[in-house]
């Protein structure tokens, strides 16, 4: 059964030490642009000592944004070099981490899958990370022809 989740690019990993709740709309209107009927949630991420601070639409959705869903998965990954991606509505969220350490997570438009594709070798790159000796894990399947693309680059493409 597939997660609901809230596909947003309005939402920011903050350590768990510089978390106020009566601050969130502050912290999150820092890195992103509110709209006045944005409603400010947060959900803690124990694996990472984090907060991840999120705009939902409304109050009553019951849904995490993707970017959590990523950051959920990612420890579960066995390779020493986790890249974990999602690719949904022309949008990438991108999770990466070098043994237990958390790297990047950040969430790209992408309205194609090449974008996508840019995006997560200008990740690699930034961060010294040689896709040869890496396996690139999605949380949703891709096409095929998408998947063939990266066998180029990647030891392994794999569905979790």
């Amino acid at each position: 059964m597939e997660e609901t989740s809230l596909l947003t690019p309005k939402c920011t990993l903050v350590p768990a030490h510089f978390y106020q709740q009566a601050s969130s709309r502050d912290i999150l209107g820092e890195v992103v642009v509110l709209d006045e009927g944005d409603v400010v949630k947060a959900v803690e991420m124990r694996q990472y000592d984090s907060v991840l601070v999120y705009a939902a639409p409304s109050e009553d959705t019951g849904a995490v944004p993707e970017l959590w869903y990523v950051l959920r998965d990612l420890p579960g990954i066995q390779d020493y070099n986790k890249i974990l991606a999602s690719w949904k509505e022309g949008r990438l969220y991108l999770g990466i981490a070098q043994g237990n350490g958390l790297l990047l997570a950040n969430s790209f438009e992408a309205p194609d899958f090449t974008t996508a594709e840019y995006y997560i070798f200008l990740a690699l790159n930034q961060l010294q990370l040689n896709p040869e000796v890496s396996s690139i894990y999605w949380r949703h399947k891709i096409s095929p022809e998408d998947e063939m693309s990266l066998y180029r680059y990647f030891r392994s493409v794999e569905l979790l």
